[in-house]
């Protein structure tokens, strides 16, 4: 074989250069191609306290570990030879559209994960045109986060406190700010062992140790972002100086029953969503009581170590009420992929926190759009594999759960 010497002209067609990104966030987010890379970028960036709140759950976590596993113990059943270059990724939810099968969850202490917190979730779900719910717990107040998301959906979830008047205030308020669903949590009698946050000493806001100031030399961008901006604090409670269990203690009501949700019911004007139902025979009890939607959670882990699988439990939970109250589900969701095998067996929606989460500690607002926009590529592009070209036409015959853990009979 003959060989020359290559012309420069020859070269051009054939190497293609990059051309240098400047920002560094911009090059950190378009690294991360996962769920997982954002975490990594997250970890790597964010005080071990605040990492580990959102990263952690109760006690020996198994109850996170075991969700992550059912979505990984899955197998899709592709049908081959159907057109799918068009791919509708919208739903109805709550009586209205979303451009993706999937919300953000109501989430806590967010503005200590990273300063813009819920004003960048919000205002990333509103450019998504997904809904985005408030916590109870949340770091921006009801009125802030409706002009962040002036012209999005906006849905606020409570807690129900033993001081009922204070509870109703904030549901007032979030009526009177325009917010369409209420998303009564009803898994939080009393508060997780959380023990990630009790070793790290947890507080709002977050105590300094000689531990922690040796964590944050290297994450000087937390910082400076942290001691400049408005304090931390709950825009929807009085502030608050020890633990965030002891908070929790304080605040939630274990007396709480389905006549205080019927009562709920009668206040709110809106939707209503009860999120943390864990079995078969409440959701049924939901359903004839008119709710409008549940959420099979276990508090992504955070509550009862060794809780049911949301994912595991969806199947049966579906074949009781299906068509009668929308089924939403959440926990353990990091992929695309996810999603979907969550929607073709029964969900009509899912909600998504730390994935969410993880994006904002690795990039602020640009890093919720980066992690929207990583679950919108990996659903879509798994839907197209599947042979589906909408969100309707999965359905259960496309996925087989593999079940590790088998009860005894």
């Amino acid at each position: 074989m003959d060989r020359r010497v290559p012309h420069p002209r020859d070269l051009g067609p054939l190497l293609k250069f990059k051309r240098p990104v400047l920002s560094p966030r911009e090059r950190r987010l378009a690294s991360a191609l996962t769920i997982d890379d954002l975490r990594t970028i997250a970890k790597r960036r964010t005080p071990r306290p605040a990492f580990d709140y959102t990263d952690g759950a109760a006690e020996e976590e198994l109850s996170l570990a075991r969700a992550r596993q059912a979505f990984q113990d899955v197998t899709f059943h592709p049908r081959i030879l159907r057109d799918v270059s068009k791919v509708d990724t919208s739903c109805q939810v709550l009586g209205a559209t979303s451009a993706l099968p999937f919300g953000i969850a109501p989430t806590g202490f967010t503005r200590m994960m990273q300063t813009e917190g819920e004003y960048a979730g919000a205002g990333a779900a509103g450019a998504a045109g997904i809904p985005f719910a408030l916590s109870t717990m949340g770091t921006a107040s009801i009125e802030d986060v409706r002009a962040a998301n002036p012209a999005g959906r906006n849905w606020f979830q409570l807690y129900m406190w033993k001081d009922r008047e204070r509870s109703m205030a904030l549901v007032e308020r979030a009526a009177a700010a325009g917010f369409e669903a209420l998303v009564v949590t009803v898994d939080v009698p009393v508060a997780g062992a959380r023990l990630r946050d009790t070793r790290n000493g947890m507080t709002i806001p977050p105590t300094l140790t000689p531990r922690t100031v040796v964590n944050a030399i290297p994450r000087p961008a937390w910082w400076i972002n942290f001691l400049t901006t408005e304090p931390l604090a709950f825009a929807s409670l009085d502030r608050w100086s020890g633990t965030v269990a002891e908070l929790l203690d304080t605040m939630f009501d274990p007396t709480v029953d389905y006549e205080d949700l019927a009562w709920i019911k009668e206040q709110w004007p809106g939707k209503l969503v009860v999120k943390g139902v864990q079995s078969v025979e409440d959701a049924s009890r939901l359903a004839e009581m008119g709710v409008d939607a549940i959420v099979l959670s276990n508090h992504g882990g955070r509550q009862l170590d060794r809780a049911p699988i949301p994912f595991h439990l969806l199947p049966d939970v579906a074949r009781e009420v299906k068509g009668t109250t929308e089924i939403h589900l959440d926990t353990g969701i990091m992929s695309g992929a996810d999603i979907v095998a969550a929607l073709a067996l029964g969900a009509d929606f899912t909600l998504i926190g730390r994935a969410y989460l993880y994006g904002l500690m690795a990039g602020g607002r640009a890093g919720v759009d980066r992690a929207i926009e990583i679950l919108s590529t990996q659903l879509e592009r798994t839907m197209r594999l599947l042979g589906v070209s909408s969100v309707d036409e999965l359905q259960p015959s496309h996925v087989t759960q593999l079940l590790r853990l088998i009860p005894r009979g």
